[in-house]
């Protein structure tokens, strides 16, 4: 069938083997793809807001270590030696710590998800305003004489102050961020216990539901290969009438359609060998009984009694073990095979016996070669021959007669050789005599080619159809029969 009426013809019959596979793929993996982008996406929200406050501690965390102590040092450098006090510290970088960390703290409050942490994050936001005005106003006033007294009391209640404050609001923060933590924790053990307990449901569900699709699947797959094994079966068993049936899968729809296709033909040759069989029987018991000719059997016996009476005790003898011997070949034990050596023993058996009847026109020559001796041949193939040269050939000349009987081996082949120097036939007779050998042509006892049809179809049964008989003939001149069958060794 052509790939295009094969895919229109799957079109028509309902899913592929391949599409229903990649439905139970789908039907398996994409419930189990869903859990886990849920999952994932749980774990990628908790982490996310785990990552916001640890960063958020560790922001607020840096100033609540370090910027109380070295912004206390660098104004009391500046108020105790402020004509040195370039030379002891950067005096610029009071105001740069706390404008840092306004914008660090600054950035926390635009971030913060609470009203705590927001409240606590501008009351630190304002303590660094007032800080560095107060930071200002110290490194303004530190260089004007007179002024020591004053900046040390601003530095103590001013800057050391705020600078307390400002580290306490840190902690205060610090510590919202920790609670937060805390409650994060607790969400995250709620959400873990939510996610074993919806993981659980989905799970019993997806497994539930995927079990029964795939089973429906998978029956819809198997049950028509068992149904096309069981099939096979049958047909196994010499049943070649049962039939796959019609199945909505393309692919078992396809070897159903092949396997019935395979089915039918295969009945059709048994039948053809039952019949040929039944032809090779019945030619072999026709031929069979052409051997065991009462007129031969009472002819055959007559002489024997006629040689009895006459006391020819030496010929009795040799008629009988030439009958006997003919007769014994002639059954061979129900074999259907026999040596060409006791094929050649009787068709000899045959003409000592004829040649005793018709000793005034009857002599006969065997001519084999050693080698074809070890093949093996069909049973009464050649004697059918030789009988037919005496009867048609022979007795309708005037005369003495002569039959030769020779055989060889040619290209593989067993080619025996059935020449007589008879009556011959005309053109007309050879043809239609022709056309009998090969079953064209009617036969008729009037007719005769009885034994000549016999022959051949038995070989054509046996060894096929390009083996068999061939004949020439010319009147007045003789008949040559030619026999070619597989040479076989025995």
């Amino acid at each position: 069938m052509p790939k295009k009426g094969l895919d229109m013809e799957q079109e028509k019959r309902g899913y592929s083997l391949k599409n229903r596979l990649y439905m139970l793929l789908l039907v398996c993996l994409l419930p189990l793809t869903v859990l886990i982008m849920y999952l994932l996406v749980m774990i990628n929200s908790v982490s996310g807001q785990y990552d916001e406050i640890v960063e958020k501690i560790t922001k607020a965390n840096a100033y609540n270590i370090n910027f109380k102590d070295d912004l206390d040092y660098s104004m009391y450098i500046i108020v105790v030696n402020a004509e040195r006090a370039n030379e002891i510290i950067d005096t610029k970088k009071p105001v740069q710590m706390i404008d840092e960390a306004r914008e660090v703290f600054g950035m926390l409050s635009k971030e913060a998800d609470t009203a705590a942490a927001r409240t606590r994050l501008s009351g630190i936001i304002k303590s660094l305003n007032t800080l560095r005005d107060r930071v200002i106003e110290i490194e303004e006033s530190a260089l004007v004489s007179g002024s020591y007294e004053t900046n040390m009391e601003r530095l103590d209640l001013n800057i050391r102050v705020l600078t307390e404050l400002i580290q306490e609001e840190i902690q205060f923060y610090i510590y919202e961020q920790m609670r937060n933590m805390e409650t994060l924790r607790e969400g995250i053990r709620s959400n873990v216990e939510q996610a074993i307990s919806i993981t659980s449901v989905l799970l019993i569900i997806i497994l539930t539901g995927a079990l029964t699709i795939s089973r429906k699947i998978m029956e819809g797959i198997t049950a028509p290969i068992l149904r096309l094994c069981h099939a096979a079966e049958q047909a196994g068993r010499g049943d070649f009438k049962t039939r796959a049936h019609e199945e909505n899968l393309n692919e078992i729809a396809v070897l159903n359609a092949s396997f019935n296709r395979m089915v039918e033909e295969i009945g059709k040759l048994v039948e053809d060998i039952r019949v040929e069989e039944l032809n090779l029987r019945a030619a072999e018991l026709r031929l069979l009984q052409e051997q065991i000719n009462p007129h031969f059997l009472y002819n055959t016996l007559d002489n024997i009694i006629w040689l009895a009476e006459s006391n020819e005790t030496q010929q009795v003898v040799n008629m009988v073990s030439a009958l006997s011997d003919f007769f014994r070949t002639t059954l061979s034990k129900g074999k259907d095979y026999i040596s060409v050596k006791d094929e050649e023993a009787h068709i000899n058996s045959y003409l000592q016996i004829q040649q005793f009847r018709y000793r005034d026109i009857l002599t006969y020559e065997i001519d084999m070669d050693e080698e074809v001796y070890d093949c093996e041949i069909l049973k009464l193939t050649l004697q059918p021959l030789v009988e037919n040269a005496l009867y048609h050939g022979i007795k309708g000349k005037r005369g003495l007669g002569h039959i030769r009987v020779s055989g060889c081996i040619r290209e593989g082949l067993l080619e025996f050789k059935v020449q007589d120097n008879g009556i011959g036939m005309k053109e007309g007779r050879l043809r239609e005599v022709r056309k009998m050998i090969t079953g064209e042509m009617e036969r008729t006892k009037e007719k005769g080619g009885f034994g000549l049809f016999n022959v051949n179809e038995r070989i054509r049964l046996n060894y096929g159809q390009q083996y068999g008989l061939r004949i020439e003939s010319v009147y007045g001149e003789g008949t040559c029969i030619w026999v070619t069958v597989p040479a076989v060794k025995k």
